[in-house]
């Protein structure tokens, strides 16, 4: 679905430089601290911002290639844009039936009002949940086969955010085939829906692994000065220096936990990986 190599964006204190590709049926998570490239990288997929170099191809297609009909089988949803706020969802549903031929009106306004989005209620007078809300139901309303969405989730509360990944989720059980990049910086929403995540830190992709892989087999020690310098150090990725010791990231941690029974080890998930590996060394 996406092919990027060595792509690059050079700004005055930031250099964007990244390689990476979803595949068909694949849910992916682009993760990372604010400011680590997310946006510029999803920006400049959707051709929003122009790369120095690098390849970048959707369906096989560098983004200023596509037809009409296959910009149509994206679906985009962005934190940081959206429908004016003088717009109401009436008028919405007509430019979505303009825009795609592929639009479902009746299940859109059935998941409006499932969603509790009042259809004639100018935008600029929802809460920020309910705007979110509604990006999300527009990028899904016309059977898209790639999603892609950054930070769909950022500043709602809990309900809301489970609300929209319940959405997404819906909408993959119905849509096998269908591809999602899904950036976020908040790691319980990825963890229960990506099939793999990219660590993107300072503009570079510092790790890729399945996230089943990730949340099982990769862990957290905790070692004293002693320990660590005991410790065999083949399967740490990173590690981190604190009062007590060390903090160390493994991706092998059953091997510590037979082998160093006296040690403590703890499960990790995508904000250790976060943590772990833009801090650690």
């Amino acid at each position: 679905m996406i092919t990027i190599k060595d792509l690059k964006k050079d700004y005055k204190d930031f250099q964007l430089d990244v390689s990476f590709e979803i595949p068909e049926g694949r849910v992916s998570g682009l993760v990372g601290k604010n400011g680590a490239g997310k946006s510029t990288t999803i920006k400049s997929i959707l051709g929003l911002i122009r790369p120095d170099s690098g390849e970048i191809e959707v369906f096989g297609k560098s983004p200023d290639q596509l037809t009409c009909a296959e910009k149509e089988m994206i679906g985009v949803a962005m934190s940081d844009s959206g429908f004016s706020g003088y717009l109401d969802i009436e008028i919405v549903i007509k430019i979505l039936k303009n825009m795609y031929h592929d639009f479902d009106e009746g299940k859109f306004r059935r998941l409006c009002k499932q969603q509790e989005l009042p259809l004639d209620k100018k935008i600029k007078d929802f809460s920020t949940g309910m705007k979110a809300k509604l990006r999300v139901l527009s990028a899904l309303s016309h059977k898209a086969k790639l999603l892609i969405m950054d930070e769909p989730t950022a500043g709602l509360d809990v309900e809301a955010r489970n609300d929209i990944l319940d959405l997404i989720r819906e909408y993959l059980s119905e849509n096998e085939d269908s591809s999602i990049l899904i950036s976020s910086h908040i790691s319980s929403d990825l963890e229960g829906l990506c099939d793999d995540v990219y660590l993107i830190h300072k503009g570079k992709i510092l790790l890729h692994e399945d996230t089943d892989r990730l949340l099982s087999e990769y862990g957290i020690l905790k070692v004293s000065e002693e320990e660590f310098e005991r410790l065999d150090q083949e399967h740490i990725i990173s590690c981190r220096k604190e009062n007590y010791g060390y903090l160390c990231f493994t991706d092998q941690k059953q091997y510590y936990m037979e082998n160093y029974p006296q040690i403590i080890v703890e499960n990790s998930g995508i904000d250790d990986m976060i943590l772990m590996m833009a801090k650690g060394r």
